[in-house]
């Protein structure tokens, strides 16, 4: 039976077994969305494109599933873009549906026409026109297969109307082979004995797993191993869940923001084992002092990011779970006590845990963004799934709340985009309904995509938005503090707006906590409503994220509380 191109789309989103799709209609896709009532699928009606694409990034990331949404063109297209961006930057697997313009029409700057294939170029990791509706199903079935494969990302698929009007039978692939692309899972045995006699030598080692280690479901295969082989363990902000936030192997993150512990085992470490993880500049500080003494061994799925941006010893293309799981068969064989072998190195990683832990200076003033953040590991146990603004809050968020599980933390590591938890936090808490979604923001973060707030009100979506309100754009404030002579220019937030008024205005709730004594009960009271909320923490205006590496230094070179 022949089919239209918009129900081609949507009997292909059915075998993919896709369930929600976020999106926002306009001209170019309105036979598609025509067709949407008649399919067993949700669409979450957005109110803004970039807010469609970060829901469907926290989907993804909350579920490990394919985030889908869908636009229309020009404009509709263009507002994806810096979505698309941040989920190339963080190896996000998402499917992109943008209208276009008539085939006969493209070229002409025809309404509401981009080019948005070449827009999308350098932020996907692969990007589609479809000319004809013949090929409409296998490109579907492509774009699914390359955004979930391999190193994961964004895939666009542009879709002209006269394709989506036009009829062609229907008949889905069963399978895809891409002679061009065949990512390689498997690791090489002799690089994982090559890394085992490493680790025979090795006295002081550390591991440094990165979100590959979660894309790919590896965390269980890299907790066993550290334990095993008695190392400490540090992530990326990415990779925070990846390995427990409880656990006494455990490191905190490193870089930038890194705790004292991670940054000086980095500095001091004769073996560096990295997991899923690549290097970024965040992370690594002066290049030529990273790791300096150390062997460096990189096992990552994409053979581009091996010897990128530092030079390694032993490069291993791998799925992570499957390296992780083959060094464990390599190393069965050892005889080794491991225990007793790094016992020292232990006690003095040990020793830098405890002479510099995560702190800040408490006091009877203002309250402390940390303290907030404590305070709601406190009240949910760590059960909750986190999602963060970018900027101090984010950076709070990682070193006060303890993640102990993979995909509770959803944050834009690698494009660093303001206005990415609130959307993200949506798309997390229609996959989980029933779990606590928190997006801890700043005050200036969250107005960047506020709008989203008649989106959660409208679904009945408990979303808690928890801003620590400082009045500040914060990181920049800090950077102008310690780099600039405290010269804020163009960083007081004069204006803000009643939070609270403007929570209730949506239709949602508000609370407002201005005293120490009233952030507990204030805070059990908020997460405990089944409605979405804003908590707006009036929190110390000029309180800094420590550690602190300055840009450009050595790891150790921290500038700490």
């Amino acid at each position: 039976m022949e089919l239209t191109g918009a129900k081609i789309l949507l009997e292909c989103l059915g075998r993919e077994g896709v369930d929600t799709v976020f999106g926002f209609p306009g001209g170019a896709v309105i036979d598609i969305y025509d067709q949407i009532p008649n399919y067993p699928m949700q669409h979450v009606l957005v109110r803004h494109e970039q807010g469609a694409v970060h829901a469907a990034d926290g989907y993804a990331r909350a579920s490990g599933k394919v985030g889908v949404c869908l636009v229309t063109s020009g404009p509709g297209a263009t507002n994806t873009v810096t979505g698309i961006a941040t989920a190339y930057m963080d190896s996000i697997p998402l499917v992109i549906f943008t209208g276009q313009v008539p085939t006969s029409l493209i070229g002409n700057d025809a309404f509401q026409e981009a080019d948005i294939v070449g827009i999308t170029r350098p932020c996907t990791k692969h990007n589609y026109l479809v000319k004809d509706v013949r090929d409409l199903a296998m490109v579907v079935k492509q774009a699914f297969y390359l955004a979930r494969t391999g190193r994961p990302g964004p895939v666009l698929v542009d879709l002209p109307k006269d394709v989506v009007q036009a009829k062609t039978e229907f008949e889905y692939p069963d399978s895809i082979k891409m002679r061009s692309y065949n990512p390689n899972y498997q690791p090489n045995h002799k690089q994982l004995q090559k890394v085992g006699e490493l680790l025979s030598f090795s006295r002081r080692p550390v591991i440094y797993a990165g979100g590959g280690v979660i894309s790919s479901e590896a965390s269980e295969e890299l907790t066993g191993l550290a334990r095993h082989l008695n190392i400490p363990v540090t992530t990326t902000l990415m990779g925070l869940g990846a390995f427990p936030g409880d656990d006494p192997l455990w490191l905190g993150m490193l870089g930038m923001h890194g705790t004292y512990a991670a940054n000086m085992a980095i500095g001091n470490c004769d073996l560096l084992l990295s997991v899923g993880a690549r290097f970024d500049d965040r992370v690594t500080g002066k290049i030529s002092s990273f790791a300096s003494k150390a062997k460096i061994v990189h096992i990552d799925i994409d053979p581009t990011s091996i010897q990128k941006n530092v030079v390694v010893d032993v490069p291993i293309v791998s799925d992570c779970r499957l390296a992780l799981k083959g060094l464990r068969s390599v190393l069965g064989r050892e005889t080794t006590d491991w225990q007793a072998k790094h016992a020292d190195w232990r006690r003095e990683v040990d020793g830098w845990m405890a002479s510099h832990p995560l702190t800040y200076e408490k006091c009877d003033g203002p309250i402390k963004p940390q303290a907030v953040v404590e305070m709601l590991y406190e009240i949910t146990k760590g059960e909750a799934i986190i999602s963060t603004e970018v900027g101090q809050n984010q950076m709070w968020a990682a070193q006060f709340f303890k993640y102990t599980k993979p995909r509770t933390l959803l944050t834009s590591g690698g494009l660093g985009t303001m206005g990415y938890g609130f959307p993200a936090a949506i798309g997390a808490q229609f996959a989980f309904p029933d779990r606590l979604v928190i997006d801890i923001a700043g005050d200036g973060s969250i107005q960047m995509n506020i709008q989203e707030m008649a989106t959660a009100v409208s679904y009945e979506l408990p979303v808690k938005i928890v801003i620590l309100n400082n009045g500040y754009l914060g990181m920049v404030r800090q950077w102008q503090d310690l780099f600039y002579d405290k010269n804020y220019c163009s960083t007081c937030l004069h204006r803000n707006p009643d939070f609270v008024a403007l929570a209730l205005a949506y239709g949602a709730e508000g609370y407002r906590i201005t005293r120490q004594e009233d952030l507990e009960p204030v805070l059990r009271k908020a997460l405990a409503s089944k409605s979405p909320a804003i908590i707006d923490v009036q929190v110390a205006q000029e309180e800094n994220v420590y550690p602190m590496v300055p840009a450009g230094a050595a790891l150790t070179d921290m500038l700490l509380v």
